[in-house]
């Protein structure tokens, strides 16, 4: 399979370029095909979402276990009703308040979206994506487009279409080039129903933002692997993320966290590997003929999420065995952070 390059000028989504590009990307998804496609979060690989045939290819090309299902992506509120069979309030006031957004809602799936989606669950995931070549995407294809994370299962998510390019080309119909995600991981996963709300998959959208709005009681339960049964949501298995190099974690604070930091730095060194570090700035390097990936500022975690999968990324293509990160406080989109790199450490 040739796999279509198509560029869309983000800053002008009117231009006779982006028009074309976004036209013919929206083609193919009516016509069964798939798409990867730039979402705020990461980019995805979209396809009509009540084909069963279509979806059947996401799995395909992502070589993506039949127990994770795949959230479903809308370009209009109207479109909800085409694959919710309820809207409990607390969903509402949480699309009120989130949507367009990085906010998954998990809902009681309508009989016509395939039980593919849903790994045979009966709720389904639904957001609508804030980016907006994903709208206007969304919108002149007309129909809701199943997407998880474009790329291949289990590796880091793709957040500029030549990542998505390295994984799946070949493997799918088109890329929709709009530039690189401006959040860096995936949307905020919540189970919503009228006594109260579950997060199951941390994101941009945090804890205390959702209990702000969510009536009733908002817990987050501990993750397990999802193994052969259907996850609950997706991203629910316990080694995703992952880059191909070891990843080491470094956690604490402060002056601690930084010599602990460039301690095992020098250990992977002095062990014969070629490491790879995630350094903030300020962080000393630890290992002197280490590969560097500037993450950003310390205290800029919104920089460090949105520049998380593309450090693992380019350490990968740097030749790194080992790479050493570490590890941000558990509050706000920190807890999104260490979620990724909890499971991009597990082997």
């Amino acid at each position: 399979m040739k796999t279509l390059r198509l560029q869309v000028e983000c800053g002008n989504l009117e231009s006779a370029g982006s028009r074309t590009a976004i036209a013919e990307a929206a083609e193919i998804l009516r016509g069964g095909g798939t798409v990867a496609f730039p979402t705020e979060t990461v980019y995805g690989l979209g396809a009509n979402a009540l084909d069963a045939a279509a979806v059947e290819r996401i799995f395909a090309a992502k070589e993506r276990p039949s127990w994770d299902p795949v959230i479903v992506h809308l370009g209009e509120p109207a479109m909800l009703e085409r694959v919710a069979a309820e809207i409990p309030e607390n969903a509402r006031a949480l699309m009120e308040a989130f949507w367009p957004g990085p906010l998954t809602l998990l809902l009681p799936k309508h009989p016509d979206v395939p039980e593919r989606v849903t790994a045979g669950r009966e709720r389904v995931g639904v957001r609508m994506p804030a980016h907006p070549v994903a709208l206007a995407l969304l919108r002149e294809a007309g129909v809701p487009v199943a997407a998880p994370s474009a790329n291949r299962f289990g590796r880091t998510s793709a957040t500029t279409a030549e990542h998505v390019a390295e994984d799946l080309d070949g493997r799918i119909d088109a890329i929709l080039d709009g530039g690189e995600a401006t959040h860096g991981v995936e949307s905020t996963v919540v189970d919503v129903r009228e006594e109260g709300c579950v997060i199951y998959r941390p994101g941009v959208v945090t804890l205390e933002q959702i209990r702000a709005v969510c009536g009733g009681s908002v817990s987050m339960p501990g993750e397990k692997n999802a193994g052969e049964d259907a996850a609950a949501s997706p991203g629910m298995g316990l080694r995703h993320y992952a880059p191909r190099a070891r990843l080491a974690l470094v956690d604490g604070d402060g002056a601690a966290l930084r010599a602990g930091f460039a301690g095992v730095a020098r250990g992977l060194e002095e062990a014969g590997d070629v490491v790879g570090l995630m350094l903030p700035e300020g962080f000393p390097r630890g290992a002197a003929g280490a590969k560097i990936f500037a993450w950003g500022k310390w205290d800029d975690a919104e920089e460090l999420a949105q520049r998380l999968f593309a450090g693992l990324r380019w350490l990968d293509a740097a030749g790194a065995t080992a790479i050493v990160c570490p590890m941000p406080a558990a509050e706000g989109i920190g807890v999104a952070i260490r979620d990724r790199l909890l499971k991009a450490s597990q082997r």
